[in-house]
């Protein structure tokens, strides 16, 4: 089945308005009670993806609610990558949610999705405690958890130079889709969203999916999330021959396995 058209919602003001795309696909039976799903993409991806798409079609035959969105500088949303900032992206995935996210919702995120995720949900635990409360569970894919920082740490010396002397490096992609911009203020932002250096306690599940062959985001940076988790939350499905997409049908299918278990 084809993806629906999206319609568009605005976020931020004066020179930094843009209309982020977003999918929101209702439940069947609103008075069910079941969550829904929330899908957050990867950084360079889009909420048509195979693994979103994939949610979507689970969710419509399970007749529970989907919605995705696309951030600014990706997929169908207006704005330039160049732009984008973790600041940036977090304020939209807030907006996305309070305009469209009703009753129970599973948040179910993708690399940095998995990071916007447990921002998303460590900022409405502290300013907006009714809507955090809403947040059934998290289902988090190789979650890029302080990308920023984990960037860095793995740049080589000359794409520091890059960033120190030129303010922007143009990362090589795995994935044909050429080379892509990391700007020095996309790294300085990531500064004020770390999650490494305060106790987390999520208050809910948090399952995580991550491939022992991943290149992108170690294995090992979902062992340090766990052991930095607070109150016995959170879980991890090890797949030993995935790699950082886990878009396999198998993959999939462990996916919306780990999904539904939480959707009710």
């Amino acid at each position: 089945m084809a993806d629906k058209q999206p319609e568009f919602l605005s976020v931020g003001s004066g020179a930094d308005a843009r209309r982020v795309a977003v999918i929101a696909e209702p439940a069947a039976d609103v008075a069910s009670g079941r969550a829904g799903v929330m899908w957050l993409c990867g950084l360079k991806s889009e909420m048509t993806s195979t693994k979103a798409s994939a949610l979507s079609q689970w969710a419509r035959e399970q007749g529970v609610g989907c919605l995705r969105f696309d951030y600014s500088g990706h997929g169908q949303s207006e704005g330039t990558f160049e732009a984008g900032t973790v600041s940036r992206w977090l304020a939209e995935t807030r907006a996305v949610f309070e305009a469209h996210a009703k009753g129970p919702i599973v948040l179910v995120g993708s690399s940095m999705g998995g990071y916007m995720a447990l921002l998303l949900l460590r900022a409405l635990m502290q300013e907006a405690p009714e809507a955090a409360a809403r947040v059934k569970a998290l289902v988090l894919i190789a979650p890029a958890w302080d990308m920023t920082k984990l960037m860095w740490e793995n740049f080589s010396p000359q794409a520091r130079r890059d960033i120190t002397e030129k303010g922007v490096y143009y990362r090589p992609s795995a994935y044909g889709d050429g080379p892509y911009p990391i700007t020095k203020a996309f790294l300085d932002d990531g500064a004020a969203h770390v999650i490494g250096d305060t106790p987390y306690d999520p208050g809910r599940p948090v399952h995580i999916i991550h491939g022992l062959l991943d290149p992108d985001v170690p294995w090992e940076h979902t062992l340090d999330l766990v052991a930095h988790m607070r109150g016995d939350w959170t879980r991890v499905a090890a797949v030993p021959d995935g790699e950082h997409r886990l878009s396999r049908p198998e993959d999939i299918a462990m996916i919306l396995e780990i999904v539904g278990s939480y959707v009710g």
